[in-house]
């Protein structure tokens, strides 16, 4: 069992950056893939970075964040992290970390989900 907890999010302007973290509970955190996805109002969750297990060295990003958004994990620290730059009104959604054991794009593929952090950014 993973627990995972979201925090970081908030109100910033279209250009500004914002860092997410996911901490874990549990013992096995290096041994699972984690994912970030986002679910604006009205619209299906999406697909955002994957990481990959123990060492994290492949990473996958959604086309609309490629160049933007970098994912990386600590896992001493047992915590995952997305680093949002030049953010735009169209990344406004709730933003939530899964953990998985298999590195793909699609909700499926992840076993356990956090509450989800609010992002808003404003024009």
């Amino acid at each position: 069992q993973v627990q995972l907890v979201e925090s970081g999010g908030g109100l910033v302007q279209a250009g500004g950056s914002l860092r997410l973290s996911c901490a874990a509970s549990g013992r096995t955190f290096s041994n699972y893939v984690m994912g970030w996805f986002r679910q604006a109002p009205g619209k299906e969750r999406e697909f955002v970075a994957t990481i990959s297990n123990w060492s994290g060295s492949r990473t996958r990003y959604a086309d609309s964040v490629k160049g933007r958004f970098t994912i990386s994990r600590d896992n001493a620290k047992n915590t995952v992290f997305l680093q949002m730059n030049s953010l735009k009104p169209e990344d406004t959604a709730v933003y939530y970390c899964a953990a998985g054991r298999v590195l793909v794009d699609v909700r499926s593929g992840y076993d356990y989900w956090g509450q989800g952090t609010q992002v808003t950014v404003s024009l």
